[in-house]
């Protein structure tokens, strides 16, 4: 059974969670960090003499190569934690219809056989 927008408790949202956002965004940093230690050792025991942009440069390439997969890593990851939790909630809500509507036919089967048994509706009983 579809979820229609109007049976949803609050709209659809595909934000994550602020603590979900934070640690992405820490991991970024963190790997931006690597990259750049990495980038500038790398190149630190490549070269000769004392010039240091090459160690910058090398710095600044590993830093954006770093951080660059690592982005694209989370805003995956952002994007699958979203894509289940619309899943959940989806389950739930057919979960929640499936007993209302089992709990309606149960009723009208129970109606049905109180009506079997004497030949009248129980609403002409009273």
């Amino acid at each position: 059974m579809p979820v229609v927008e109007s049976q949803r408790p609050h709209p659809v949202s595909a934000l994550p969670s602020v603590q979900a956002r934070i640690l992405g965004f820490a991991a970024i940093i963190v790997a931006g960090i690597c990259g750049a230690l990495i980038g500038a050792a790398f190149v630190h025991v490549q070269r000769h003499g004392s010039w240091s942009v090459p160690e910058g440069l090398g710095g600044v390439v590993g830093a954006l190569i770093a951080a660059g997969g690592v982005a694209v890593v989370v805003v995956l990851v952002m994007r699958a934690m979203g894509e289940w939790k619309t899943i959940k909630e989806d389950r739930a809500l057919d979960d929640v219809m499936g007993a209302a509507i089992a709990g309606a036919s149960a009723a009208a089967a129970a109606a049905s056989v109180a009506e079997s048994e004497d030949g009248h509706r129980p609403e002409d009983r009273a």
